[in-house]
């Protein structure tokens, strides 16, 4: 997906620009539900490898549990996200962003619990053992860019920040510092 153009979205919180994959995990988010955080995970299937279709068959429950031993113990998890970004940086969508994707768990974020409830979920093809790619972060400032501009994000933050002692993504090789902009235009915009 070239970035030379920004990104736009429309009234159910679908991006133009992304290839939509529809995931049946999720739902209504609760009446008043404000969308004013960010969760940044990572995910590979099978873990530590890039580029096959594990991610959008767990997302649309189609997941095989004979094509990898891991699977075997993931496939009737229910789980979506918004987004993915994959390694060569394609940006799928598998939930509007009107609804509620199912990508945090329990989770707790300055006090708020079901961070479901009022996040937007994106998933960088990735692990904690290594870099993200360049066109990641590419299609990452860019959708960022988008959905601040949209929705009254407050804080970008990662699945570990909302799940300590649970989650570990982003993981440690996240360049937190490219967002340092971004939270300045949030700033501004709040």
């Amino acid at each position: 997906m070239p970035m030379d153009q920004a990104l736009s979205i429309d009234q159910q919180g679908l991006v133009a620009e992304a290839e939509f994959i529809a995931s049946p995990n999720f739902d209504a988010r609760p009446a008043g539900s404000e969308i004013c955080l960010i969760v940044i995970h990572n995910i590979s299937l099978p873990p530590g490898k890039y580029g096959g279709p594990g991610i959008s068959e767990l997302f649309t429950n189609r997941l095989n549990p004979h094509a990898h031993p891991y699977y075997a113990e993931i496939h009737q998890l229910r789980v979506s996200s918004h987004f993915v970004i994959r390694r060569d940086g394609a940006l799928q969508q598998f939930v509007p962003c009107e609804a509620r994707a199912w990508h945090a768990g329990v989770s707790s974020w300055q006090g708020r619990e079901r961070c479901n409830d009022f996040s937007i979920g994106i998933e960088l093809e990735g692990s904690d053992f290594e870099p993200f790619a360049t066109a990641q972060y590419t299609v990452l400032q860019a959708l960022l860019k988008l959905l601040v501009s949209h929705y009254p994000i407050r804080d970008i933050v990662g699945h570990s920040d909302i799940a300590p002692g649970r989650k570990t993504d982003p993981g440690p090789h996240f360049n937190w510092k490219m967002l340092a902009g971004l939270k300045l235009d949030m700033a501004k915009n709040g």
